[in-house]
């Protein structure tokens, strides 16, 4: 089981997306401003510019839009794209101080989305304190010339997810609603990997559980687990009602093109919650028979306690017996008496070690 789960990680490990920090628009280590990058036909404009020239020469050409990527910005680096893009103050203090829940909300025609990413944390054994599922945030607010995106947290990049869609150009022609439906469907094949990742976990839990070397320590594991099953669910569960909000209702920007995409990506979203149900159920079942199984346990060793206290309580009581110090007791004076108590004792206990051998109490 240990190597089959060296291999897997090894794979997870191979086919990590990573963010390519040598791209021509990388803003510097240090800037909250990862990316600004006009769009126009599908096709990206090269050369570096400020957020309000991104946005003159997306307006000016007609049909573009302009694409600012920001990670983890203060108050102050957010209020200036507020003011240029007419974001509301309500949905930027979201957008800054993060820990929200996922949602879509809709001021005036823009647009302001809030998925919870989620990240596997590798570790080479399940414990009462491994961290296995980590979270952040990505901010989403979709104009009609524009998108910009915030992110929380140390995972969740959107870098890969913007230079395939570059090879997609007849997809980003679509405009701010195409990117909003990537970003969707990126962070819940992210779900999807994760998922993945615990049901190994889950899988090495239950082998455990039900090994003959099981130890009683495993509970300590199990509800680490369920705890971070559960604050998986928390990033998964409540984004359904967003989705489907998308994909059924008229949104500004939303084609019904569009909404067909999101409606695909609902589907998913319900197949993955449907296995975090299964999994917390599957571990609480785990939970309860390792219950079971202590209690067994306990009540093996109670038996035999009990065994060898009734067959210590043979020769206890015949010594305590003959310790009385009285004049007149039976056999005292008898040549033999030591010996065949001796043997009554031996028989005894003998006799009831054999019986409770017999009946599985040793």
């Amino acid at each position: 089981m240990s190597i089959v789960r060296t291999l897997r990680q090894a794979v997870r490990r191979t086919h990590r997306r990573t963010v390519d920090l040598s791209h021509p628009a990388r803003s510097p280590l240090g800037s909250s401003v990862v990316n600004c990058v006009v769009y126009r036909e599908g096709a990206r404009r090269h050369g570096d510019c400020t957020a309000e020239e991104a946005l003159r020469r997306a307006r000016r050409s007609g049909g573009g839009f302009v694409w600012i990527g920001l990670h983890e910005p203060d108050q102050e680096e957010l209020s200036g794209l507020a003011e240029l893009f007419g974001l509301h103050p309500l949905a930027v203090e979201d957008a800054v101080h993060a820990h929200q829940r996922p949602k879509v909300e809709q001021y005036d025609d823009t647009l302001f989305a809030v998925f919870k990413t989620v990240r596997y944390v590798e570790h080479a054994e399940l414990t009462a304190t491994s961290e296995v599922v980590d979270t952040g945030e990505i901010m989403v607010f979709t104009g009609p010339d524009f998108v910009i995106t915030i992110r929380h947290g140390r995972h969740g990049s959107l870098g890969p997810l913007r230079e395939t869609l570059e090879t997609v150009p007849e997809q980003l022609a679509k405009g701010p609603a195409a990117v909003l439906h990537a970003i969707a469907d990126h962070v819940v094949d992210d779900y999807l990997a994760v998922v993945d990742a615990v049901r190994n976990d889950l899988d090495a839990m239950e082998s455990a559980v039900f090994s003959e070397h099981a130890g009683r320590g495993d509970a300590g594991r199990i509800y680490q687990l369920k705890r971070e099953l559960l604050e998986l669910k928390r990033a998964v569960a409540p984004l359904d009602r967003p989705l489907r909000r998308l994909a059924t209702q008229p949104m500004p920007h939303i084609a019904p093109d569009i909404r067909a995409y999101f409606r695909d990506v609902t589907d998913h979203l319900e197949r993955i919650t449907e296995q975090i149900a299964s999994f917390d159920a599957l571990l609480d079942s785990i939970l309860q028979a390792h219950l079971a199984q202590v209690t067994v346990a306990q009540n093996e060793d109670m038996r035999k306690i009990t065994a060898w206290a009734a067959i210590v309580a043979v020769p206890t009581m015949v010594c305590g017996m003959y310790g009385m110090n009285f004049d007149h007791m039976p056999e005292l004076r008898w040549t033999y008496g030591y010996p065949v108590v001796l043997g009554v004792i031996a028989v005894s206990c003998f006799l009831l070690h054999r019986g409770f051998r017999r009946n599985g109490w040793l």
